[in-house]
């Protein structure tokens, strides 16, 4: 054995160079050092991100939005893998979104209420009560639930009519925040709910909705003598005499999914109201998401309008962030966004990537699409596309177009990652709309 061999070789050359010479010699453990970059380094990730072939798919599609008349300029595109891009295109600048609105108006929901909020309706009366009677007036008190509809209402009317009420003589009376079947105007939406709760009463659409409720559920006959009546803004919830049902809505992620799915544009535009307004929901999304104040500017929560505006690459941020917040709770994106195969609603007709958790938008000149789907070289590819433009069908087409190209060109994904997998399944156990458990006695 040499004198050398005991000695890291770094420890020998510094001594040769005299600057240990007065330290004690240690052995450098090589192993122990982490020598190789890691996974999520930025300078990595944008190189596995990097693909000029993608960068050429999109250069093309954006030419041909320009041959068919399409103004280059008002055409946006965000791809890339986590938050690294691969291919964009005008993607800072804002431009009208359309529903794309919705997604900040979910992200803003999450971050205020969590996944599990519900939102709570009372039933009360006032008078006396006798025999299945109710010698006085029945209350309704709105928590502001945006997805209370005919199957719910029908739940609420067997669960009264189980507790043994069978007729009011006196009024409905609505108090507070009171929306049934997307209309605002709580006097309406009393007279939907008094005549769900009596089968006599049923129109040809309540009786289409009950029979999308499990076989053998009760046809609720609770009769109502009065009309409907509005309290006032003084009215609290102490003038009732007393209080028969908490009715809980659906929870939150159910009702965005619900909402996204089918675009809802009354839903969306009452969750951010209660949530503050548009400025409450811009200041998450720039908080929450880091999306840059001066990409995105809201009017209202739904995208009706070219005045809410968002850039392509915010609304990937937000997506994102979404993501981010689901991913501690075991779910993802698919849960709260429309699925491609799986879910109908506004993907009905598109010819769009297998497993894609997807949010289109319409307007009159806007087309846009957004969100993630699976690949197998890529993994799972963010995405958004915002047009400008007259010709809603040609947009489609080419959107559908560009993504089977970048499909093609990465790979069709054997299998959902775990990224994209989904549990919630809207109207389907257990979160069926109409679901009697959801009534609790008072």
């Amino acid at each position: 054995m040499t004198w050398l061999q005991p000695l890291n070789l770094l420890a020998f050359l510094s001594i040769l160079l005299g600057t240990q010479a007065s330290k004690p010699i240690q052995t450098l453990d090589l192993a122990s050092l982490e020598l190789m970059p890691a996974w999520e380094s930025p300078w990595l990730m944008q190189t596995l991100a990097s693909d000029p072939e993608a960068e050429a798919i999109l250069s093309q599609y954006v030419a041909g939005l320009s041959s068919a008349g399409f103004s280059p300029d008002l055409q946006g595109v965000w791809l890339g893998v986590g938050g690294y891009p691969i291919a964009q295109h005008r993607e800072a600048q804002r431009l009208p979104a359309a529903s794309l609105t919705k997604i900040a108006t979910t992200l803003a929901a999450l971050e205020t209420w969590g996944v599990n909020h519900r939102f709570e309706t009372l039933v009360g009366w006032r008078g006396t009560l006798s025999d299945g009677v109710l010698e006085g007036d029945l209350i309704i008190q709105g928590g502001s639930d945006p997805l209370f509809v005919w199957e719910e209402a029908i739940a609420l009317g067997n669960a009264l009519q189980q507790l043994g009420l069978q007729r009011v003589t006196g009024d409905l009376i609505v108090i507070g925040d009171f929306m049934m079947n997307f209309n605002t105007d709580p006097l309406a939406s009393g007279a939907l709910l008094q005549q769900a709760v009596n089968a006599d009463r049923w129109s040809a659409d309540v009786q289409r909705q009950y029979q999308t409720l499990p076989p053998g559920t009760p046809q609720p006959r609770l009769q109502i003598d009065g009309s409907v009546q509005l309290a006032s803004p003084q009215t609290t919830v102490a003038t009732a005499s007393g209080w028969l049902l908490r009715h809980q809505s659906l929870p939150l992620t159910a009702i965005l999914k619900a909402m996204n799915i089918y675009s809802n544009n009354v839903m969306s535009d009452r969750v951010a109201q209660i949530l503050g307004g548009p400025t409450a929901v811009m200041q998450v999304a720039t908080q929450v998401a880091g999306v840059q104040p001066e990409q995105i500017r809201l009017i209202n929560g739904s995208g009706l309008g070219e005045d809410n505006q968002i850039s392509a690459q915010a609304v990937v941020q937000m997506l994102q962030a979404i993501q981010s917040t689901l991913a501690a709770h075991q779910l993802t994106v698919a849960d709260l966004f429309p699925v491609a195969g799986t879910d109908t609603g506004t993907l009905v007709d598109r010819q769009l990537p297998s497993h894609a958790a997807l949010k289109t938008g319409s307007l009159a000149v806007v087309s846009a699409l957004a969100g993630a789907f699976p690949t197998e070289k890529k993994g799972v590819v963010w995405f958004s596309i915002i047009n400008y433009g007259a010709g809603l069908d040609e947009l489609r087409y080419r959107q559908d177009q560009l993504l089977a190209a970048l499909e093609q060109r990465w790979g069709k994904a054997q299998q959902i990652p775990p990224e994209l997998k989904t549990t919630i399944r809207f109207n389907q156990a257990p979160y069926r709309l109409g679901d009697p458990q959801r009534n609790q006695t008072l």
